[in-house]
């Protein structure tokens, strides 16, 4: 039997509830210790793994910890810096070009507001999205990653593939208040039990809620 718009509703608010219980520390993986160093982590994290970011940010962020340091920096030697993650030399243009637009613009101060964020170099939705809820508490959208679109097609809460689309169907099922710490749980959820190549039904706590349970077919 096809499930209906409310009962669709109440699974997804038992599923918030599920994951809130099971990871109730969950937080941005990014390492950081202020917006700018979110911002400029989360423009690195495009098509890389957060592990090589923070590996790389580790030492980026003590070599320019201001936003005038990267808009000075000498573009070959910021490239250089950042040469380990995937797209380099267009991240290393974004964050310079970034950083000279909130110097002109902001008094080097992050925007908070998403029409403004996403006017900057290499800020789409999702990083805005990011950095909004995570460094300001700020919930203008649900940030989906990989882990967040893989998971919420297994569990029924989106038939769309596309980021934006399944952004919307999460905004409609989920109470504002939950936008930002659920994906941090589900990301943390999809890197713990529910992995790609194997997850671990057995040990999952939204199994009961998830149609897509390899247990299901096997009690079927």
């Amino acid at each position: 039997m096809k499930e209906t718009k409310e009962q669709l509703k109440t699974r997804a608010q038992q599923i918030v509830r599920a994951l809130k219980k099971t990871y109730p520390d969950a937080t941005c993986a990014l390492n950081h210790s202020n917006p700018v160093e979110l911002l400029i982590a989360t423009i690195l994290s495009a098509q890389c793994t957060d592990e090589r970011v923070n590996i790389v940010t580790s030492t980026l962020f003590r070599k320019y910890p201001t936003v005038a340091d990267y808009a000075n920096a000498d573009p070959a030697e910021l490239e250089h810096d950042i040469n380990s993650v995937n797209f380099f030399r267009n991240k290393a243009k974004s964050i310079q070009t970034t950083a000279r637009l909130l110097l002109e613009k902001h008094n080097g101060e992050l925007p908070r507001t998403l029409e403004e964020l996403t006017k900057l170099a290499g800020v789409g939705r999702k990083t805005a999205n990011v950095v909004l809820g995570t460094a300001f508490g700020i919930p203008t959208g649900v940030v989906v990653d990989t882990h967040v679109s893989r998971l919420t097609q297994l569990l029924g809460l989106t038939k769309h593939k596309d980021a934006e689309k399944i952004e919307q169907d999460l905004m409609e099922l989920l109470p504002k208040k939950e936008w930002i710490d659920f994906s941090h749980r589900l990301i943390w959820h999809g890197r713990r039990v529910c992995k790609a190549r194997k997850p671990n039904c057995a040990e999952c706590s939204l199994e009961s809620l998830c149609p897509s349970s390899s247990l299901k077919s096997q009690k079927g």
